[in-house]
Parts: structure tokens; C-alpha cells; sequence
């Protein structure tokens, strides 16, 4: 079956996820190094886990593949990667992470969600089941494999807003964007739709950059969960009362 960067259904994961190829994986410069110090959780109940987890790692962040609630308490951000919506939002159900993920995103939280992670973050799921939750985090309506099937796969150069040179997209299964909220920033369109999204600290991409040996779009998610914890970190200073003297 053909796919994709030249990969064949030899390079397909259980579920349908491709293996990225060895050969395109490169060094990340020390000057492109971004998340030193920051844990990254990578959701690890279905799909696409391990790529997203290399990804970071080759940038310079740890990453917790996070299964527990226990282990989400651990995180400073969350990745929730490609997979089958429906399948991972009963297994956060059943797991016990649903609920305190949704605190989390509550209290502020940087999330990024790729493709069904993105249905997953998603306001309005157009053609969701009946007993498919989302965690409403992002102002999208979005139709689920909106771009086709597993066979009509693709890859896209897409720009991406604040990058010099276009980036390598691939679309598997993808979800179609149909509206984007007035407070939702557009990254990045495919024919006119919006592929790669913005809310405050919510993050989500129709496609799988995890795929790719180009780790731009990760490095993007890390710069905002920086800026985002530096902001925090500021603000604590700035409200702890400085000792005048006395006890």
C-alpha cells in the first residue's frame, strides 16, 4: 500500500500509525534546542505516543508518557497525539484521566492536539458519536476523517506562520476544520481550511508532525509552554509579600 514519504504498510504501526524512517531523522542544533527543564506529557493510551515523545526529546525537554492521573500531576504541558477519538475518549474515561485533564486545561494548562487529538480538543464535534466526549478547549468545529480514508493519505507544504521555509505535513485520516471561533489564531491553512490552531495555551494540528523528522512544529508548542510558564513563574514573585522586617 502506498503512503506517505515513501513509507509502505511495512512501516505501519498497530493502528495504522506510520514509523518514521531512521535515515530522516537529524540532529537538532544546539541553537534550535527549546524546553530544557520543562517535563512534557505525551498521552500514551492510543495512536501515536512514541513519535510525539522522540520529538521532544530530540529538542531538549523530558517527557512522562502519561496513563495515570498520578503521572498527569507530574507534567508541566500535554500532548494528546493521533490515534481513534472515539477509542481514546472512553480509554481517558475508563483510565481516570478525562476529568482531571479537564482541570488542568481549566487552570491553564498548554495542550497540543494533533489530528484525533484535535477532535479531542475540539468545541463541536459535527459528526461525533453520541457517547463521544471532548474537552471543548478550542473554539473548532471539526468533522472527523473530513480529508478521507486511511487510503487517501497526503502530504502538504503548508506555511506556517513565523517559519522562514514551508513545513512537510502529512494527513492521515485528518479532521476537516468547518469553523474556527473569532478567538482562534490560524497558524496555517490547507485549500483555504485551517490545518494548525491557536487558543491562548491550546495548540492543535489536523496532520501529524510527529512524522516528519522536522521538529519545527513541536518546537512552536515548547516556546509557548515557556513563555506561558515564565508569565507564571513572574506573576508568583510578584504576589509573594517581601519581609519589611519583624518576625
Amino acid at each position: 500500500m502506498a503512503l506517505p514519504g515513501g513509507h509502505t504498510d511495512t512501516d505501519l504501526r498497530p493502528g495504522g500509525w506510520l514509523r518514521p524512517h531512521a535515515d530522516q531523522l537529524v540532529d537538532v542544533a544546539p541553537a534550535h534546542a527549546v524546553g530544557r527543564g520543562l517535563t512534557v506529557g505525551v498521552l500514551a493510551l492510543q495512536g501515536a505516543f512514541a513519535e510525539h515523545a522522540v520529538a521532544v526529546r530530540r529538542l531538549g525537554a523530558s517527557v512522562l508518557e502519561v496513563r495515570t492521573p498520578a503521572q498527569l500531576e507530574d507534567v508541566d504541558a500535554l500532548i494528546m497525539p493521533g490515534g481513534e477519538s472515539t477509542t481514546m475518549s472512553k480509554l481517558l474515561v475508563t483510565s481516570g484521566l478525562f476529568d482531571p485533564i479537564a482541570r488542568r486545561i481549566g487552570d491553564g494548562m498548554a495542550v497540543f492536539g494533533t489530528c484525533a487529538g484535535m477532535i479531542l480538543l475540539a468545541d463541536d464535534v459535527l459528526d461525533g458519536r453520541p457517547d463521544q466526549r471532548s474537552f471543548a478547549a478550542i473554539g473548532l468545529a471539526v468533522r472527523r476523517n473530513g480529508y478521507g480514508r486511511q487510503i487517501d493519505s497526503f502530504e502538504a507544504d503548508l506555511d506556517v506562520d513565523g517559519f522562514d521555509e514551508p513545513f512537510r505535513a502529512v494527513f492521515i485520516r485528518a479532521p476537516l476544520v468547518e469553523q474556527t471561533a473569532n478567538d482562534v489564531q490560524v497558524l496555517a491553512r490547507w485549500n483555504a481550511n485551517a490545518v494548525l490552531c491557536r487558543r491562548g495555551a491550546v495548540m492543535t494540528a489536523a496532520f501529524h508532525p510527529e512524522l516528519t523528522a522536522d521538529v519545527r512544529i513541536h518546537a512552536l508548542f515548547l516556546k509557548m509552554v515557556e513563555s506561558r510558564t515564565t508569565k507564571t513563574v513572574g506573576a508568583q514573585k510578584r504576589s509573594v509579600p517581601t519581609n519589611t522586617g519583624g518576625n
